[in-house]
């Protein structure tokens, strides 16, 4: 119960709350005893919402698209050991990025033939290593890939499951640095410009490489209605063009992922199931007005089976008062553990955990300890008027793209990854010791 002068805070996500000491809780676990514990910075991910984030896919999935579709969870958002053990548990299949998050993945034990390879710029290392862990699928970029894929292929004397990256024109109205589905996107081949086209064939004359179907990624963070029943029916149509035109029979359409999380109170909330099962509803619409049978169905979630699993915890240190200017309030983390408000201006909703009950009153900027003036976490956050040293502050839904673009700048070691669970709590990546920064020095 709140006491007089109390504020009742906003929290972007339900596994958040208030203890009876007025403590901030998280996955039902005291925040700030977890800080005595672990120290700070520390980034905290909620094992069961995980796992709950896969099985709403899974199951929506299960209930709306044929046989054979499958969820992907988007290695870029957060890429270690533990979470690849996760996928592997809840039966998720992984869109992988790099050389390093494949390797990640295959030393976690996960079943590979499970894994799809992205990325625009694929090296002959990188196309080897990935043939040779057993990566099921390759998502190729540009013809250059193709041929590189086929000289490996015809070298290891396999042949090599394929979809092609197309662009389909679609605007997000997102953030730009997150849009990836306009026709002059660095990634993929636009259909507009006839390039699909060009490399779908291509592709069919390469004799070691098996095209599978094709993938087209319209952003992220998308809230918009009907961004992903658009990019569905004009990739439907290309498919139905390619099979009328040249017999080609896709058994696969990949969309991509961007469903959008709240991060802040302006936020919307999506019901994915429903979404899901609008998409699937138009997609069957569309197949049937085309005449031809509804492929298998990809997507690849990160942020929205991550994000909202995670939250970074650091202790205050200086607040800094300018009178008639700014205030700040320093802590003890920065850009090196998330440098997405320095990209992006990303929103965060912010507390401080060992007062989440008092008053929020005294407006100021949560920087962090970077010799960087660009070094700020958010802008304008309401904190209690006694914020002071020792506290602890909590930044919400931090599990997609904070750790996964964490840095050792100012050399900064990163802090440790904890995971939640109904049962107590492990540590899953250590915190990096000084001794860590200087391993690869000679």
């Amino acid at each position: 119960m709140l006491k007089i002068g109390e504020t009742k805070p906003f929290f972007p996500c339900d596994n958040l709350g208030v203890g009876e000491n007025g403590r901030l809780t998280f996955a039902g676990r005291d925040t700030v005893a977890l800080s005595q514990k672990y120290g700070t910075p520390l980034y905290l991910i909620d094992e069961m919402r995980v796992r709950k984030n896969c099985r709403t896919y899974l199951q929506a999935f299960n209930k709306n698209f044929p046989s054979g579709s499958l969820p992907l969870y988007a290695s870029k958002a957060n890429s270690f050991k533990q979470l690849y053990r996760i996928m592997q548990e809840e039966g998720m299949g992984i869109d992988v990025v790099s050389a390093g998050e494949i390797y990640t993945a295959k030393a976690a034990g996960f079943p590979m033939e499970n894994a799809f390879f992205h990325g625009n710029n694929k090296t002959d290392e990188d196309v080897n290593f990935a043939m040779e862990t057993g990566v099921g699928y390759f998502v190729a970029d540009n013809e250059e890939e193709v041929l590189c894929i086929q000289a490996a292929a015809e070298k290891k004397n396999i042949r090599q499951k394929v979809l092609l990256r197309l662009t389909p024109g679609i605007d997000t109205h997102t953030y730009e640095a997150v849009n990836t589905g306009k026709v002059d996107s660095k990634f993929g081949n636009a259909i507009a410009t006839g390039q699909a086209e060009k490399i779908t064939l291509l592709t069919l004359s390469q004799k070691n490489i098996e095209l599978c179907g094709f993938h087209c990624h319209i952003g992220s963070q998308v809230f918009t209605e009907d961004v992903f029943e658009c990019a569905a029916a004009i990739m439907l149509r290309f498919m139905a063009e390619m099979k009328a035109k040249h017999g080609i029979q896709a058994k696969i359409l990949n969309l991509g992922g961007g469903y959008g999380v709240p991060y802040v109170q302006a936020d919307g909330r999506i019901d994915i199931p429903a979404k899901i099962a609008g998409l699937a509803a138009q997609m069957r619409n569309e197949c049937a007005a085309l005449g031809m049978e509804m492929p298998a169905v990809c997507m690849e979630p990160g942020r929205s089976i991550v994000a909202d699993a995670g939250l970074t915890l650091y202790t205050v240190g200086a607040v800094k008062s300018i009178p008639g200017y700014k205030n700040y309030v320093s802590v003890d983390g920065g850009m090196a553990d998330n440098p997405r408000y320095a990209l992006y201006r990303s929103r965060y909703t912010c507390l401080i955990a060992n007062k989440i009950n008092e008053k929020t009153d005294f407006t100021a900027s949560l920087v962090g300890r970077c010799c960087e003036s660009g070094d700020i976490i958010q802008e304008n956050v309401s904190f209690p008027a006694n914020v002071c040293r020792g506290d602890i502050a909590a930044v919400c839904t931090t599990g997609a793209y904070n750790y996964a673009m964490s840095s050792n700048y100012n050399r900064l070691p990163r802090p440790a990854t904890v995971m939640l669970t109904e049962n107590g709590d492990y540590v899953a990546v250590k915190r990096e010791s000084f001794e860590d920064l200087t391993k690869l020095d000679i």
